[in-house]
């Protein structure tokens, strides 16, 4: 059977500590409570889709390990397909140490283990273009960002998606063409698409929509967002919400952008649809937890 989406990007588990301030260098803070939870930016792109009643599937690489089995769990458990997942023998899954102080705002340390070893020869082709969407989001090293691209250049007839987060926005426009040149969807946040282009959101889109991306779609936060193909543009507002956690709202965000891709929704709707579903994510702890179903979607946004 053919999925929707499949997700491609490093798979780690969240440790969640919360924390009276973000401590600066010299400063200090404290540790109020603290959880784990799966996570990984495409994963949970992925986790979001599947909880609206999208057929999704997962490429990453993990270790078998304690955290390793528990992220394979989940994605099981949400019912993701996972048959593009490779397990290695060795090593460590990856783990992101996110600390978020009492406004909700987040600093996070990654240690990438096994997603850092992944490799164009481990991907599976056929998995991976036997889909309508094939949405990526980073790695650290290099191997897995060779084989994106890799598995791209077999894929011309799938439509890509790229949350490109820190880590591939550091790299620039240049770096990221062998990916850029294949996205049909780009979804940066405001500080991304500076990093990426060296300019502002709104001429920085315009940038990413000369080097192949067909709609941009800028993450602003408390804004709402940008969103743009070149011919009309929409600076939507976001959702009123109670700001618990801020983690994976960006992935929430681009679920809802997803679904409404899928679903033939137009550019302002599909807008509409990332803001409401990244507003319900960040009123609870975690990159999951607050994920909506469909059936939690407003009528004129299913």
């Amino acid at each position: 059977m053919k999925l929707d989406v499949i997700g491609f990007g490093a798979l780690n588990l969240d440790r969640l500590y919360r924390v009276t301030r973000i401590a600066g260098a010299g400063e200090e803070g404290y540790i109020t409570r603290d959880t784990e939870s799966s996570g990984g930016s495409a994963a949970n792109t992925i986790v979001g889709l599947a909880r609206l009643g999208v057929n999704v599937g997962c490429i990453g690489k993990l270790a078998r390990d304690r955290e390793g089995r528990r992220l394979l769990r989940d994605l099981v458990k949400e019912k993701v397909n996972v048959n593009g997942v490779v397990v290695s023998e060795d090593g460590a899954s990856g783990v992101v140490f996110c600390f978020v102080d009492e406004g909700g705002e987040r600093t996070m340390y990654v240690r990438p283990g096994v997603n850092n070893e992944l490799t164009h020869q481990e991907v599976d082709v056929d998995y991976g273009r036997n889909t309508q969407f094939l949405h990526l989001s980073s790695f650290i090293s290099e191997k897995p960002f060779e084989a994106q691209q890799e598995l791209l250049n077999a894929c011309d007839d799938v439509h890509v998606s790229l949350d490109p987060g820190m880590y591939y926005a550091t790299k620039g426009v240049q770096a990221l063409r062998p990916i850029l040149k294949w996205c049909y969807t780009v979804f940066p946040n405001e500080r991304e698409v500076k990093l990426l282009t060296g300019e502002e959101y709104l001429k920085g889109a315009r940038v990413l929509l000369r080097e192949g991306a067909q709609i941009v779609a800028v993450k602003l936060g408390a804004k709402g967002c940008y969103v743009t193909d070149g011919v009309e543009e929409h600076l939507i507002d976001a959702y009123e919400a109670k700001v618990v956690d801020t983690t994976g709202a960006g992935d929430a965000f681009c679920a809802g952008f997803l679904y409404g891709l899928l679903k033939g929704k137009d550019l302002y709707t599909c807008g509409k649809l990332g803001n409401y579903v990244a507003s319900r994510k960040i009123g609870i702890d975690g990159a999951r937890d607050g994920l909506p179903n469909r059936s939690d979607l407003p009528s004129h946004l299913r």
